[in-house]
């Protein structure tokens, strides 16, 4: 199986779920990245001790306080990552904050709607705006022909719940401000794609399945494990004729 083989990777929310099990795999690869950075809202805090645990073993682990929600934190996270890559590149940014609410139409408010679209959308958009000069960066100074995971990527983690062509299979979970704000990550990286991709830079939206994670719950069908080895062995795959595109966690095309 082909692996990635980004010089350096940036996974969000890091310290449990997907975003944990992502980083471990990175680690345990047949090539890690020479520089990880996992973030998350608490690094020094309870959340933050099974990445810690991590780093004192894996030197090329870096923690980085970051919260999406919040701009300063995300400028501030920027100038940590850049003084870690010491005038190399960002490779790869991985998108992986979500929030989600078990609302309908009769139970959604305005302020469970805002907030979703803040972590679930807005955050994904500041990151690529402020990580851009890095991933350009890498994009830039690779010999990588086209665009990869391996060049300069930003991968958004997004649901087959933001597919509105796919919605009435899955409507007996409404979870309304979650499907809106996962549709507009949608157009989000269709967007980027067509703006980021004249510089390099790959743009893809993937659904990592129904996941047993506290967000997925315990019914889902997916382990944490299958789901991270199923992304992780579709990213080398990547290319342009991927780009902007909303696929699965086993690479298969989800309609928009």
């Amino acid at each position: 199986m082909a692996a990635v083989r980004a010089r350096s990777v940036l996974a969000h929310r890091s310290n449990r779920g997907i975003g944990l099990e992502l980083v471990r795999q990175l680690l345990g690869g047949p090539h890690p990245p020479a520089c990880i950075f996992a973030t998350c809202r608490d690094p020094e805090g309870p959340r933050g001790q099974e990445l810690r645990d991590l780093a004192s073993k894996h030197p090329n682990l870096v923690l980085v306080k970051l919260d999406v929600a919040n701009p300063s934190a995300i400028v501030d996270a920027v100038k940590v990552v850049e003084g870690k890559l010491n005038g190399a590149g960002l490779n790869l940014l991985i998108n992986n904050a979500g929030i989600f609410a078990p609302v309908s139409l009769e139970t959604v408010d305005s302020e469970e709607m805002i907030r979703s679209y803040k972590t679930n959308a807005v955050g994904p958009l500041l990151m690529a705006q402020a990580f851009l000069p890095l991933l350009k960066k890498a994009a830039q100074d690779s010999k990588e022909k086209g665009l990869s995971c391996n060049k300069a990527a930003i991968i958004n983690i997004s649901t087959v719940l933001g597919s509105i062509e796919k919605t009435p299979e899955s409507f007996f979970k409404p979870v309304i401000s979650y499907r809106c704000s996962k549709a507009a990550l949608n157009m989000l990286t269709r967007c980027q794609a067509l703006t980021y991709g004249e510089a390099g830079i790959l743009c893809v939206a993937i659904h990592p399945g129904w996941v047993k994670t506290d967000m997925g719950t315990q019914e889902a069908d997916l382990t944490v494990d299958t789901s991270v080895q199923g992304l992780l062995s579709v990213l080398p795959i990547l290319s342009e004729k991927h780009n902007g595109m909303l696929l699965n966690w086993e690479g298969k095309a989800i309609p928009w």
